[in-house]
């Protein structure tokens, strides 16, 4: 019964939706027939004022100048313009107001004659007489002579001729030369491409009318019309559920509800520079919109013109377009299908609707006869089933029935046996694995605990490693200092003095005889001079050393000493001064950077102290610092640079970077170098970045990596809290 009352609706509501459809379409359809022609009537009276306003300058400039033939303007020419320091003639400063008058730009190159004086005045005093009245409607009207002279009324930028570039030449603009007789042989006025307004850069186009005296192109008219406004009207204003657009003569988007005003004026080229005045398809967003425009185009233009509405059937919509008279632009309205079905489907619903209310009168029916037989038991299961969400599985159903219902019942205490033992596999597998989560959770925490340690005993040990390298260099020169020292004692010749003494004792009984007559004791004196002072130059050359040995014991010391101040149980945090961290860094790595030639910059903002962990801070700047040195051994020793630049404090976080010019990073190893056991150098063992990185994340910062390419250098950016030290500021 229900099945045969579901067909009767069905069919029912299929037939009222046609009938419905039928109608609602021919009416739609009408309707918006009517009112895309209504629109565009509407749209197009701008460009139809703007070609009349011609119409009425043209007659009045014509009659200004056939009465003005005899009159002699020289003088009223010359208190009006003045020739400007730059050559071209312009209003006088002093008399203008360009709220009021129309604004003058004569070239510099031209020397107006008394003829295109009295055309100048004549252009002048009809922009004067009927600018004001055009203002309303029209952003500008301004009129141009052939020998390039520009008269223009434009209150909204009344300072524009004044301000024109002496270069400025009107005559090569786009609506100008359309209006020339080898462009425009009919006379008539036509319509210049879409432009941006050269001061709010909104979209606006330009008609021009010329004028003919006695077989001679004498002027040009020009409106500039503002489209931002019929853009907008367009869009906002159209028929519930519809959307309009306007075309240009190659189907390219004027106005259209993706398609900003803006993105009209940016497509163009310069002020009045177009020569179709079509932004193009592509000046929409997508490839998908823009196909859709060129068939909706296509479309259009294959339709004869007196056929109003049209169908696109591949995008469901129908069209209907009429044109705008003046640019000879099309108005389309779309009007999507569903819309013109919704009221079919809204009647088709309401049948629908009268159709289920039969339906559920049987369904009443049929239910209060189910009820005795099926509403009872289903009211037990579903007792039975409360209580075994509850927790309860033992429940009571009658099992003896021998039709649907008793089969039900025998499988419903079935599965709730069955669930029952499922939910006690489940609580002991739940109790196991909590079990083995709080296990797995501890041997984390060790690794973890682990991995922290082995970082920080790497760093150590780098630390270490640079140290005791650089103790190592000082120890060489320290030996070699003491051998120079013991070479030269050994080549002290002493043994003349004992000569010289054995010599003078032999002789001592007559000294005198002896050093004034005998051949050696007259050179023995001198032999003395020259020996005392060979055994002062030998004494001095060994305390010198001795004194390097002194100065490179001194340093072994300084280098012990900041090793054993950072080597003491630290405290977490603790004031620190950044500069001297960073000179106790490069103190350490002293000698490798020398004995590399590195030249090291250091450029360190002055800090006041913070609170930071000095160990694991030094033990970055220490790592990374290696790391340059090494990175340098592949440049050129007099191109090695090393930077190291600590920053002024920003977002309450402070920079140290260290940048070397050496071998570079791959990019693909950007992401690899912080891994543990990763490294690029076969004596490397690929803890030093690791630990520094897991400790700039102790100390709440982050280390970084930057690289060019190979060959290109790499910077290492560590970022740590900036927490000045109390009392300090």
């Amino acid at each position: 019964m229900g099945v045969r009352i579901a067909g009767v609706i069905a069919l029912a509501t299929l037939f009222s939706y046609l009938h419905v459809l039928n109608s609602v379409r021919t009416e739609n359809l009408a309707r918006l027939e009517r009112y895309v022609v209504e629109r565009s009537q509407r749209e197009a009276g701008i460009f139809l004022l703007a070609e009349d306003n011609h119409a009425v300058l043209r007659d009045a400039l014509a009659e200004k100048l056939q009465a003005s033939r005899q009159e002699d303007v020289s003088a009223r020419f010359d208190s009006l313009f003045a020739r400007m320091p730059d050559g071209t003639l312009r209003n006088r400063p002093e008399v203008f107001d360009g709220t009021r008058m129309p604004g003058v730009f004569i070239p510099a190159s031209l020397e107006p004659d008394a003829e295109l004086r009295r055309r100048i005045l004549a252009s002048y005093d009809v922009l004067a007489q009927y600018g004001p009245a055009f203002r309303t409607r029209f952003t500008n009207t301004f009129i141009v002579l052939p020998e390039g002279v520009l008269v223009l009324y434009w209150p909204e930028r009344p300072t524009w001729c004044q301000e024109a570039e002496t270069g400025f030449s009107v005559v090569t603009l786009d609506f100008f030369i359309r209006s020339l007789p080898e462009k425009n042989a009919a006379r008539q006025s036509v319509w210049c491409g879409i432009y941006a307004d050269p001061g709010t850069q909104k979209p606006m186009v330009s008609v021009s009318t010329p004028l003919d005296v006695d077989g001679h192109h004498v002027a040009t008219f020009g409106h500039d019309v503002l489209l931002k406004e019929l853009m907008d009207r367009a869009i906002r204003d159209h028929l519930p559920g519809a959307y309009n657009m306007i075309l240009g003569e190659e189907g390219a988007p004027i106005a259209h509800p993706d398609l900003s005003p803006e993105a009209v004026g940016d497509a163009s080229h310069g002020e009045g520079q177009h020569d179709s005045g079509q932004t193009g398809v592509g000046s929409l967003g997508t490839e998908e919109q823009r196909l859709h425009v060129r068939r909706i185009f296509e479309r259009l233009k294959a339709t004869p013109p007196d056929q109003t509405v049209v169908k696109l059937p591949e995008y469901g919509e129908y069209l209907s377009r009429a044109p705008l008279e003046g640019p000879g632009w099309d108005f389309v309205t779309v009007l999507p299908e569903h819309v013109v079905s919704e009221p079919a489907l809204g009647a088709a619903r309401y049948v629908l609707l009268f159709g289920l209310a039969s339906l559920l009168l049987e369904l009443a029916i049929m239910y209060w006869v189910l009820k005795q037989q099926i509403t009872r038991p289903l009211e037990a299961f579903t007792q039975a089933t409360d209580r075994v969400a509850a927790g309860d599985y033992h429940v009571e159903l009658d099992t003896s029935r021998e039709d649907e219902l008793g089969q039900l019942a025998r499988a419903f205490r079935m599965m709730a046996d069955q669930v029952q033992r499922r939910q006690e596999e489940l609580r002991q597998a739940n109790e196991g694995l909590e079990h083995r989560v709080e296990e797995r959770t501890r041997e984390l925490k060790d690794v973890h605990q682990r991995l922290v340690d082995s970082a920080r005993r790497a760093g150590m040990a780098e630390i270490a490693t640079n140290v005791l390298h650089n103790v190592g260099n000082v120890l060489n020169s320290v030996y070699t200092s003491a051998q120079v020292a013991k070479e030269r004692l050994c080549r002290a010749r002493l043994e003349h003095v004992s000569r010289v003494a054995g010599l003078l004792q032999s002789n001592q009984d007559d000294l005198t005889t002896f050093l004034t007559r005998d051949e050696r004791g007259r050179h023995l004196i001198p032999f003395l001079e020259r020996l005392g002072q060979h055994l002062v130059e030998e004494r001095q050359g060994i305390l010198s050393l001795l004194d390097d040995v002194g100065r490179y014991t001194e340093h072994i010391g300084d280098i012990v000493k900041v090793q054993q101040n950072y080597a003491r149980t630290p405290r977490m945090h603790e004031p620190v001064l950044l500069s001297e961290l960073v000179e106790d860094a490069l103190r350490i790595n002293s000698a490798g950077l020398s004995s590399h030639q590195v030249q090291v910059d250091k450029q360190l903002a002055s800090l006041p102290p913070v609170l930071t962990d000095k160990h694991k801070t030094l033990m970055i700047l220490v790592n990374l610092i290696s790391n340059a040195r090494y990175a340098l051994d592949a440049v050129s020793p007099d191109e090695r640079r090393l930077l190291v630049r600590l920053e002024t404090p920003a977002a309450e976080r402070f920079r140290l970077e260290i940048r070397d010019n050496g071998v570079g990073i791959e990019p693909e190893m950007l992401t690899r170098i912080f891994q543990y056991g990763f490294t690029t150098r076969e004596e490397g063992h690929g803890f030093g970045l690791h630990s520094s990185a897991l400790a700039a994340q102790e100390l709440g910062g982050s280390l970084m990596a930057h690289s060019d390419g190979p060959g290109r250098g790499a910077t290492f950016t560590l970022e740590l809290p900036y927490q000045p030290a109390q009392g300090e500021t």
